[in-house]
């Protein structure tokens, strides 16, 4: 039995300003924009080329056994690209805040690209919730 990580939830303050960051200055495809029960919307969006998607929740109960995450504490959800400077200048392009290129050296994080797989850049959505790049030498279907 394979376990697939497929959705994540990303807390966030106006669903409609996340969804315009994730959409337009992203380019995330949206999937699903819906009120699923009174109070309750639902936009699920997918990243190009990935199979794992994120989810902005409104008005959602909090699955039996979790808790609810504020806007802005979600950090660390990496996503993958075989041209990180190329990433990184669409990024700007549509108005993100971006970090430089950076790798891990010798002595901590240092700007510029590294070797495989040592390639980073980060930024943030409007809440706060925190995003890092990293260069992969190749797609993920051929790897």
């Amino acid at each position: 039995m394979n376990w697939t990580l497929e959705v994540v939830p990303v807390p966030v303050t106006d669903m409609d300003r996340a969804k315009e960051f994730y959409a337009d200055r992203l380019g995330f495809a949206v999937d699903v924009d819906d009120e699923v029960a009174p109070g309750m919307r639902v936009i699920q969006l997918t990243p190009p080329g990935s199979r794992c998607s994120i989810a902005l929740l409104r008005g959602m109960p909090p699955a039996p056994g979790t808790k609810t995450m504020a806007p802005g504490t979600l950090h660390g959800i990496q996503l993958c690209v075989t041209d990180i400077e190329t990433a990184r200048a669409r990024l700007l392009e549509r108005g993100v805040e971006v970090s430089p290129v950076r790798h891990v050296g010798a002595t901590g994080w240092e700007e510029g690209k590294g070797e495989t797989w040592n390639s980073f850049l980060s930024f943030e959505d409007p809440d706060g919730n925190g995003w890092v790049v990293q260069e992969a030498p190749a797609e993920l279907s051929q790897r």
